[in-house]
């Protein structure tokens, strides 16, 4: 190697940002966006906590949102994976009881943003952030009916009655579930969403 091309390298290697683990910036990315939303995380606030300047992230990562939609799979298979294991327990009513009572330990736990990633990530949104909340609407229209085909199972084995409509069912459990992350961003207590739990499987279908 020539002197000038040995100049070159250490050149780009002292310019080049230092080294960082992906999924602690993930997890870092994760908790930023969860607790700030989709359009309320800036990049400057992206790359504060990374560590790692605008080319390095969009290199790492892409662009912010690319970066959303990977914080939004590690949450949805890690903080919020109760959802989809919920669906496996034997009984119709204790897929809702696991479900919702492991969403209000999830939204009042002190470590956690008091919402949920899905329900409230990109709510309030410009134009621009449409794509975004495209593709939550997608993580819970998934969730919805993966949450329908369950209580048509349950109603097929005889653990719903025949007449339950299990769409409407689904949607009544959705609508509650998504609901105790507005509830608890608003300053609903553990307690007062376990009320809740409470309430609704009191009126379950029998």
């Amino acid at each position: 190697m020539t002197a000038k091309a040995a100049a070159k390298t250490e050149a780009k290697t002292l310019g080049r940002p230092r080294a960082f683990n992906e999924d602690e910036a993930l997890d870092r990315a994760l908790n930023l966006f969860w607790e700030k939303g989709y359009e309320g995380t800036s990049l400057a606030d992206l790359t504060s906590s990374l560590g790692i300047n605008k080319p390095s992230l969009y290199a790492a990562f892409g662009n912010k949102e690319a970066l959303f939609y990977k914080a939004l799979q590690r949450y949805a298979s890690g903080p919020a994976a109760y959802t989809m294991q919920a669906l496996n327990e034997p009984t119709a009513r204790q897929v809702v009881e696991k479900l919702l009572r492991a969403s209000a330990e999830l939204l009042t736990h002190a470590d956690n943003p008091q919402s949920c990633l899905i329900v409230s990530g990109a709510l309030a949104g410009s134009t621009a952030s449409h794509p975004v909340r495209d593709k939550l609407a997608e993580y819970r229209n998934a969730y919805l009916e993966a949450l329908s085909q369950r209580f048509r199972r349950a109603q097929a084995e005889g653990d719903l009655p025949p007449d339950c409509d299990a769409a409407m069912l689904a949607r009544y459990v959705a609508t509650v579930h998504q609901g105790m992350s507005v509830q608890a961003s608003s300053g609903a207590t553990r307690l007062q969403l376990h009320e809740v739990v409470d309430f609704v499987l009191r009126q379950w279908p029998r």
